[in-house]
């Protein structure tokens, strides 16, 4: 876009959008622009139906016989393959288990182990914390690990990498900026030098497609509550490329994982394929209602997805310099859509309390220490009005000062 568009433009935008449709599968509240979905997901009537399913019928109902009639034990690898196709992931491949932090140290140990002679993990030093301390974690339990961290050690993760290095944990897209990384480029990168490398799929899985498989990704870990809009504390996944499977063994050795758990023999034998990273029993509930949520994607075309994506955050940049460039705003994310995930950021020295102040007025964004205020675009629920209007309200915060309200200084937690 050339020139700053109008509303009549901006309602033809939303009149020609093909993903609109998909609006009415989610429960917006009156009154609320969400920009904030890159944190939790909207909620959807599919997953409520799961969720009263599960619950009254097959829990109050089936009681035990539950695990078999309804399916519930084998529903972390099941669903592990209905999301596996939103990421690029051959059957057998993924497995719905445990959170992403957990995730994270199995793949850690699991990588470590196949490479026995090496003592490196090389992150990020702008990673998502969880992510620096489990890896923390996982080096003080194995004696001689040490971390190389880009931005500490090297500019460039890349000049880190050498005949040293294990393994690579990275995020396909920054949580802060949005920061689109390579994913092709950097897996041929890890592999000329001998290592593994495990990609963060957080802020990409349902926001963008992934082609793990065809990148020659050895492992991936991510979320389920955000893009994918799977509920509040979702279970995670993990992604394993098939031809590691013979040589995965994970520490957490619980009886999910092992060969035959109903033989409850008195040793630990692991077990096939991607079953390997399971440890214990599952949350049902919470895999029925991300059940609900996965079901919905069956109807959408991630190219789709990623066009719509790519014009609402261009759009929202385009708007907010027009119309707020005056007011100490600066962007963060990468201005070019084809290097940025489903997200937006900006600078302000004041962002906490300009997002208390947005938050108030009903567009719900988010912070991140010290000045970033980030803004989420989920293409399957925001529409390109959601973008004009959330910019006004912005323009009118910052004109009015309103951001200097004493109620938004004080420091409580930033939904």
């Amino acid at each position: 876009m050339s020139t700053t568009p109008d509303l009549a433009t901006i309602d033809a935008m939303d009149a020609a959008d093909p993903l609109r449709s998909m609006r009415e599968r989610f429960v917006l509240p009156q009154g609320v622009i969400y920009l904030d979905g890159n944190s939790l997901g909207a909620a959807s009537p599919a997953v409520f139906s799961e969720l009263q399913q599960a619950a009254t019928q097959e829990w109050a109902q089936d009681l035990i016989r539950a695990w078999n009639t309804a399916g519930w034990f084998n529903m972390p690898v099941e669903l592990g393959d209905q999301l596996g196709r939103l990421i690029g992931a051959a059957d057998g491949q993924t497995v719905v288990c445990d959170t992403t932090s957990i995730n994270i140290y199995k793949l850690l140990h699991a990588a470590l182990g196949m490479r026995p002679d090496r003592s490196v993990i090389v992150a990020e030093g702008d990673s998502f914390p969880t992510d620096l301390y489990i890896a923390e974690g996982v080096a003080s339990t194995r004696p001689g690990t040490r971390l190389r961290l880009e931005g500490v050690d090297a500019a460039a993760i890349e000049e880190l990498i050498d005949d040293s290095v294990a393994v690579i944990l990275v995020n396909h897209v920054n949580y802060k900026s949005g920061q689109l990384r390579d994913m092709a480029a950097l897996t041929r990168k890890a592999h000329d030098a001998g290592a593994l490398i495990i990609w963060d799929l957080c802020h990409t899985a349902g926001a963008l497609p992934v082609e793990l498989d065809r990148a020659n990704a050895d492992f991936a870990v991510g979320c389920t509550y955000k893009y994918l809009n799977g509920g509040p504390g979702s279970p995670a996944f993990i992604y394993a490329a098939e031809r590691h499977h013979g040589d995965i063994r994970q520490p957490l050795s619980g009886w999910w994982g092992h060969a035959r758990p109903f033989a409850f023999e008195q040793g630990f034998a692991v077990g096939s394929g991607i079953r390997r990273f399971l440890c214990g029993t599952q949350p049902v509930l919470s895999m029925r209602a991300l059940k609900g949520a996965l079901d919905i994607w069956n109807d959408v075309d991630m190219a789709a997805v990623r066009r719509k994506s790519i014009a609402l955050t261009d759009l929202f940049i385009q708007l907010v310099e027009a119309r707020c460039g005056a007011y100490g705003l600066e962007l963060e994310s990468p201005r070019d859509g084809s290097q940025r995930g489903s997200q937006v950021s900006f600078l302000h020295p004041h962002g906490y309390q300009v997002m208390r102040a947005l938050i108030e007025r009903g567009v719900i964004g988010d912070f991140r220490a010290p000045s970033t205020i980030r803004f989420g675009f989920t293409p399957l629920y925001v529409g390109y009005g959601d973008v004009w209007q959330a910019v006004e309200v912005l323009e009118d915060i910052l004109r009015t000062g309103a951001w200097q309200d004493a109620r938004f200084a004080v420091k409580t937690a930033v939904t």
